[in-house]
């Protein structure tokens, strides 16, 4: 059966200011992480999941995105004449994804904020629920996270974010959902986030990790943030706003998502995803141990000298 939602957004239009000076002439979501960059993980986990038309939403500076999922067929012809046939297959594999996911690009123009990218994309989707995921994320999942949003649609025919468990001490980091019901298998009914609150004042013990089914009154709320931000010139448009102006009134779920997250919009969230991926890999990992077991043995002989 084909899912019911068949659009995505990926809002890719960011400074990456966290990763500085890595990003000055690299997009962040171009970084790699294991043998592909960051952002790729996020397209195949939307083509995983039967979305059949990604919109990236960009900004300057971020051609080398387009540049990665382009066909190149001077290169492929050129590797297999080189006798480089696993390559060839690889650079194929990449632009095959794009046609697969009908990835299309779009320049971000509105207020800075992070609600600004999924209305400049929701005028082109007229009134259909889509996903929104960002690209610095990185699920490992035996059932994807966006199919998993997916689910949770079909169940509620509302909004869902992606939610996952956290310790108290890590709440100021995050926006924190104030649950009213749990209805089993992870999904719960919400009536807000509070964003990055003390951890004696966290209204639950989830975090909102940034991957959302928005629905067309997600939207609307976001254009009258804009409406508004046009009449004084102040602050920001956050997604996060408009969905807690939705929620005020109407239902809103969150799906504690099943799997192993890694944020990679940080030096250390990033050092980490890139090592997890390494050890994850069949050639790469057990070098890896065998490194890390030998820098430990010296460690621990320049501590006993």
């Amino acid at each position: 059966m084909a899912p019911t939602i068949s659009r995505a957004v990926i809002p890719a239009a960011g400074l990456g200011s966290r990763l500085l000076p890595l990003t000055k002439a690299t997009p962040k979501e171009m970084l790699p992480v294991g043998d592909m960059p960051v952002i790729e993980h996020t397209v195949r986990e939307l083509v995983a999941s039967g979305i059949t038309d990604i919109t990236i939403v960009v900004s300057g500076g971020k051609s080398l995105i387009q540049e990665h999922f382009r066909p190149n067929p001077a290169l492929v012809e050129r590797l297999r004449a080189d006798g480089k046939t696993a390559y060839a297959q690889a650079v194929e594999e990449v632009a095959e994804l794009a046609r697969q996911g009908h990835i299309t690009y779009l320049d971000q123009h509105g207020p800075y904020g992070n609600g600004t990218p999924v209305l400049n994309a929701a005028r082109h989707f007229r009134d259909e629920p889509m996903l929104v995921l960002w690209p610095d994320d990185v699920f490992v999942a035996a059932v994807p996270r966006a199919q998993q949003l997916i689910r949770a649609f079909e169940a509620t025919h509302c909004p869902v974010l992606a939610l996952m468990p956290m310790e108290a001490a890590d709440a100021p980091r995050y926006g924190v959902p104030v649950v009213k019901e749990d209805l089993d298998n992870g999904l719960l009914r919400i009536t807000g986030l509070v964003e990055k609150p003390k951890p004696a004042d966290a209204p639950s013990a989830f975090a909102a990790i940034g991957g959302y089914v928005i629905t067309p009154g997600i939207v609307d709320e976001l254009r009258e943030q804009t409406r508004r931000w046009y009449e004084h010139r102040r602050g920001e448009i956050y997604l996060t706003d408009a969905i807690n102006a939705y929620a005020a009134g109407r239902a809103v779920y969150g799906q504690v998502i099943s799997g192993r997250w890694y944020d990679t919009g940080n030096p250390a969230d990033y050092l980490v995803a890139q090592m997890a991926s390494a050890l994850a890999h069949p050639e790469y990992g057990p070098v890896l141990r065998r490194l890390a077991r030998d820098l430990d043995g010296e460690l621990a002989g320049g501590a006993d000298g």
